[in-house]
């Protein structure tokens, strides 16, 4: 595989001239993806009955077409889960990403077209590897295989031609052949659908390969990795997989797992992706940012809702040529898959328009405001990390929620937190955590100002293993499946508070 390396650079090279221009030609490239979505679906049942035909501006597309939930759109999907075809999107539908989200119980199926194949999640990949080889021109990464820790797939109880499963998996399944051969572990591996027997098999299968890259969620990397070292008795992963140079990572935020992953894989580098069932939305073009270059050209039309208008009936969108930097908006999609005007559930917010680049900031459901505080799970995470960084920690997951005010009592956050490397006094990572949320967010400082209307936080040190076995209970390992980090209500945190005293 070492003789491929260069042939394999070359040919992704390619796709930089594309991103150069649609960086250079934001508004031009996303009118495009819009207009060419519109005249694709005109004649599907969506299409019709919002007479796309008719549409020339996008004020009348915003004025006419709905924005959607997952609820509002699932007849639709239904449908086509069904077999029925020229509903959402032209093409035949033979696959479907199945996410349960973060805070529903009940699964949701994404359509994923041909379209979305290639040209969203196939296109990422591509792109990925492209900006990573231009950060880091030296990279031997295709001499080794690429370690993906996908999900699962079915096959529908009713179609026959209809599968469903996580995106990774759907994507694996469909990779081209030579894609399939710089990639492990086997889709034999990859596929099962129980996920400690998955780690495990996965364990023993790659232990013994030559892992370059590794293509997953922080979480169940860890738990492999770990796996990995307890068979061979080794310190950390460079010793198994010696020419491992690059974690490229996505779903959940980074900052609260680099002190932990820094241990398990010393001296690697990191780029973050931006990827979701729905689509493939951002990717860090430089390994010296903390922010991703918003992919506009992959047959995804972008639209953004501030924070403040959420929840109004009929709130107002803005497209990229009207946004402002800083600012929490929620991200609505339009998509080559069938998706219209759809809320993703995640909040972003700009750090640059020139080009445009975006952090994840959290999601419009799992946020802290009981108190004014509007607390996103972007402060979370990068205070987690400094309270991390000073006293010597390490986290495995956590979780908060508000303490509600009560009689004679003042309101609060409570926090739920397993750590791997607990902090040397756990008084100084709270006091380190409430400083840098006070830093980082001016209504929750404003709300603990002299502790009148919200106290220092509270901190539960969990024990070992108990966010995965509250997972499990759930039915939720695995796959896209993620702790929900921020609450306004006490479910998780009480359900898990009872879980653990029981145990």
């Amino acid at each position: 595989m070492q003789l491929l390396n260069p042939l394999v650079k070359w040919v992704l090279k390619h796709p930089l001239k594309r991103i150069a221009y649609f960086m250079e030609h934001p508004n031009e490239v996303q009118e495009n993806v819009w207009k060419n979505l519109l005249k694709a679906a005109e004649n599907t049942v969506w299409g019709k009955q919002y007479y796309y035909r008719e549409i020339r501006t996008y004020k009348q597309f915003q004025e006419r077409v709905p924005i959607s939930s997952y609820e509002d759109i699932f007849p639709y999907i239904e449908r086509m889960m069904q077999g029925e075809t020229d509903i959402l999107w032209p093409s035949p539908i033979h696959w479907f990403a199945k996410s349960s989200g973060t805070t529903n119980a009940r699964s949701k199926f994404i359509p994923v077209s041909r379209a979305s194949l290639e040209d969203i999640h196939f296109k990422g990949g591509r792109d990925l590897m492209a900006l990573y080889i231009n950060s880091c021109p030296e990279t031997n990464f295709s001499s080794g295989k690429g370690l993906s820790i996908g999900g699962s797939l079915q096959r529908s109880d009713t179609q026959q031609n209809i599968f469903y499963g996580d995106i990774s998996a759907v994507v694996v399944q469909n990779l081209p052949r030579w894609a399939q051969w710089l990639r492990t572990p086997s889709l034999k591996v990859a596929h099962l659908d129980e996920w400690e027997e998955k780690i495990e098999q996965m364990a023993q299968e790659t232990m013994r390969q030559n892992v370059t890259t590794i293509l997953g969620v922080p979480t169940w990397t860890i738990v492999l990795i770990r796996r990995i070292l307890e068979i061979t008795g080794k310190q950390h992963i460079k010793e198994v997989w010696e020419n491992l140079e690059a974690f490229l990572h996505g779903a959940v935020a980074f900052q609260p797992y680099r002190a932990l992953d820094c241990k398990l894989a010393p001296g690697i580098r990191y780029m973050e992706v931006y990827n979701a069932s729905e689509g493939f939305f951002g990717l860090q073009d430089s390994l010296d940012r903390d922010d991703m270059l918003l992919m506009l050209d992959y047959g995804i039309f972008y639209e953004f809702i501030p924070l403040e208008e959420l929840e109004r009936t009929h709130p107002k969108t803005y497209t990229i040529g009207e946004v402002e930097l800083g600012k929490n908006y929620a991200m609505v999609i339009s998509t080559n898959g069938g998706l219209w005007r759809y809320k993703i559930g995640d909040t972003v917010k700009f750090t640059s328009k020139h080009p445009y680049r975006i952090k994840i900031s959290g999601r419009t459901k799992h946020y802290i405001n009981a108190f004014g505080e509007e607390l996103m799970i972007d402060n979370a995470t990068v205070a987690i990390a400094e309270a991390c960084q000073q006293t010597g920690a390490s986290i495995v997951d956590f979780t908060a929620c508000p303490i509600y005010i009560g009689d004679g009592t003042k309101g609060g956050h409570e926090w739920l937190i397993e750590f791997e490397h607990p902090p040397h006094n756990l008084a100084t990572f709270t006091e380190v955590l409430d400083r840098k949320l006070r830093e980082l967010n001016s209504d929750y400082d404003a709300k603990r100002y002299q502790n009148i209307a919200l106290r220092l936080p509270v901190i539960h040190q969990l024990p070992k293993d108990t966010f995965h076995n509250w997972m499990r209970k759930r039915g939720k390992l695995g796959g896209q499946h993620k702790v929900p980090r921020l609450s306004n209500t006490r479910e998780f945190v009480d359900d898990i508070l009872a879980m653990s005293t029981l145990s």
